[in-house]
């Protein structure tokens, strides 16, 4: 989670000025907020989400206390699988984690039904993805989302309207569903070569073979 700081200076004699610092990490927020308040020349010092909310020091603190125990340093891969003959689609997710100082890797995949389109299966498998998230206790903090559906990354990151209402529908439930959980996203289009393991979930969930599962990984680089 990144916040900025608003507060208020009072000068020697008397003459205020408002300051507002940029975006920077809580613990970062908090150490330099306390430092201003030693002056004993600040007033109405404030910290601030990118979504409006004011946090307190001890909420601060708390939060930072259960991220040492908490998912971190998220990074997920998602893919969707769609066959035009049957109308069936198979959904795929892998996500890879710290925690406790060590990092994990978790697999999830699902057949889905009732979808019109490749780019609908590739939506409905990020939506997996964000609703895995919230399963980890995943909130208040960046997540990278990686993915070789050039619509979905390049619509989910702004750059392209979303004119197909399917399409928009499942968009809007996405982004409602990290702001619900306080994830800023950060979306990456890769080649399909370099989401093998998502595209490889998801086939398989075509296929009828179900896969969820979680493993320790020896370092995060492991795959």
């Amino acid at each position: 989670m990144e916040l900025f700081i608003e507060w208020t200076y009072k000068s020697k004699n008397g003459i205020e000025a408002s300051f507002r610092s940029e975006f920077m990490p809580a613990a970062h927020a908090l150490t330099i907020g306390e430092d201003i308040e030693k002056t004993g020349r600040t007033k109405n010092l404030t910290y601030n989400d990118k979504y409006d909310s004011t946090w307190l020091p001890k909420e601060i603190k708390k939060y930072l206390k259960e991220m040492e125990t908490e998912p971190h340093n998220v990074k997920v891969y998602f893919d969707g699988g769609y066959d035009l003959q049957s109308g069936e689609a198979g959904l795929g997710v892998a996500i890879y984690y710290e925690q406790n100082g060590k990092w994990y890797r978790m697999r999830r995949n699902a057949p889905a039904q009732g979808l019109a389109s490749n780019n609908e299966a590739e939506y409905a498998a990020l939506h997996l993805a964000v609703i895995e998230l919230d399963l980890l206790t995943v909130h208040h903090q960046k997540v990278q989302f990686i993915g070789d559906s050039q619509v979905v990354i390049n619509q989910m990151s702004g750059e392209w309207p979303a004119y197909e209402k399917d399409l928009a529908s499942w968009a809007d439930r996405i982004d409602e569903k990290l702001k619900t959980l306080g994830i800023e996203p950060q979306f990456e289009l890769v080649p399909r070569k370099l989401n093998a393991e998502a595209d490889r979930l998801a086939t398989q969930a075509l296929q009828g073979v179900d896969i969820t599962g979680q493993i320790e990984l020896q370092d995060k680089y492991e795959s």
